[in-house]
């Protein structure tokens, strides 16, 4: 039973360090190919702050634990809004003014909505994984699109400035980039590996450990990225990787589990823990969203609610785990 818990640790510790360098190598390298910074925080940081969800969610599918997989992903989201997000706002408030970032809010609440739908019948098919998918390539060329026209949102500035202080020459950032990419690789599979033998030996459901242990593992980088940003003092920043994070969880990590094998998903999901990630989803928007056209600041109390609404999640849980 010790291996396991070692090789989730050992996993979640290498899972973060090589997420942080495929990020760093990744916007480098999208810089060195001519990317406008807005391009770069919208989807390569994005779509980088989703990258160990996407690994380990494709191999417990390529493995027969598409459990795994949904919770995964479904329980970053969750992480992502209440202790990345909530936490963050509770060291300092987080003023939101980046256009971008609000406008993608919406969407994100749409994208909630819509995997509600495909979890109705209990079943996650592959039919419903390429609109997923298809949904991605959409918002992917939007922004590909919107980004030509906005180049004086805040976002652009912060993005630069990030990107400024972690530069480096091209060879190292393609380096850094193929490394971390191996690395991701390898510490999900040790990663879902320990999961799965925990979830057995406890007598759980992989989508139990796939919510909890899991999800909050993968949210990690994230929460060290939002840091970082906020010590630059670099909000939308923090917004826009949380927002980016979760509609890359949502249509990428569940599409591409769900495109390898059709996923079953069992009732309890929809109505506990899609319910909390859509409610706390309204409440983060509730929060950021600037409705008189003003920039809006998301407050310590407003912190505190979304860190609050997140450790009761995870301590009934943690609950159900300790009574099976």
């Amino acid at each position: 039973m010790l291996l396991p818990f070692l090789a989730v640790v050992l996993g979640l510790v290498l899972l973060v360090w090589s997420a942080e360098k495929f990020i760093d190598g990744a916007a480098a390298t999208s810089r060195w190919l001519g990317l406008s910074p807005l391009l770069i925080g919208m989807l390569v940081i994005g779509f980088g702050t989703s990258a160990p969800e996407m690994m380990v969610s494709v191999l417990a599918a390529m493995q027969g634990n598409p459990g795994l997989a949904v919770g995964n992903a479904y329980g970053s989201n969750i992480a992502n809004i209440g202790l990345v997000l909530g936490f963050v706002a509770l060291l300092a408030p987080l003023a939101v003014h980046s256009g971008v970032i609000r406008k993608e809010m919406p969407l994100l609440i749409g994208v909630m909505l819509l995997t509600g739908y495909m979890l109705y019948d209990g079943w996650i098919s592959r039919g419903e994984a390429v609109l997923l998918l298809g949904a991605l390539a959409l918002f992917i060329g939007v922004s590909i699109v919107r980004s030509r026209g906005q180049q004086d949102d805040p976002l652009v500035g912060e993005v630069s400035e990030a990107l400024d202080s972690k530069a480096m020459s091209r060879g190292k950032a393609l380096m850094w980039t193929l490394v971390g990419l191996v690395l991701l690789i390898a510490s999900s599979r040790i990663l879902v590996w320990g999961a799965v033998e925990i979830a057995v030996a406890f007598g759980v459901s992989d989508l139990i450990i796939g919510l909890t242990v899991v999800a909050i593992g993968t949210s990690l980088p994230e929460l060290a990225s939002s840091i970082s940003a906020l010590r630059r003092k670099e909000h939308d920043m923090v917004l826009g990787n949380v927002v980016g994070s979760n509609l890359f969880n949502s249509l990428a990590v569940v599409g591409l589990a769900g495109l390898i094998t059709p996923i079953e998903v069992g009732r309890e999901v929809l109505i506990r823990d899609w319910s909390v990630m859509t409610f706390m989803t309204l409440m983060m928007v509730f929060f950021a969203f600037s409705w008189r056209g003003r920039p809006r600041r998301i407050n310590r109390i407003e912190g505190g609610v979304l860190l609050s609404m997140f450790i009761a999640y995870t301590g009934y849980m943690v609950s159900i785990v300790v009574m099976s």
